[in-house]
């Protein structure tokens, strides 16, 4: 189980998006980078492709490394940091840091 994963809303730690808030769209874990959505936007000069794909610059989300991010907490709406603990049925679940309680 990751600390970050698809969906969480996070918000930026730091970088020039900082203190923004946004829902993570995809985990590169070899890598322990995420993509947030609408953060970190950076523009790419685009050649045409075979399959039509449209030339010219190209902006979009670039990789950030997870530790530049914080979760925020569904309860508290704080951002914190993300611990573990095993429920009496057995199943692990990430839990709030500054209020203990459950993410999942």
């Amino acid at each position: 189980m990751r600390r970050v994963q698809r969906d969480d809303l996070v918000e930026i730690r730091a970088g020039k998006d900082r203190g923004r808030r946004g829902q993570v769209r995809q985990v590169i874990p070899r890598n322990n980078r995420v993509i947030v959505t609408g953060i970190n936007m950076v523009k790419r000069h685009m050649q045409p492709t075979q399959m039509g794909a449209p030339a010219g610059i190209i902006e979009r989300e670039a990789p950030l490394h997870e530790s530049k991010v914080a979760v925020v907490c569904p309860i508290c709406d704080r951002p914190s940091r993300v611990g573990f603990r095993e429920r009496a049925d057995g199943v692990k679940t990430r839990v709030c840091r500054r209020c203990d309680g459950d993410i999942d």
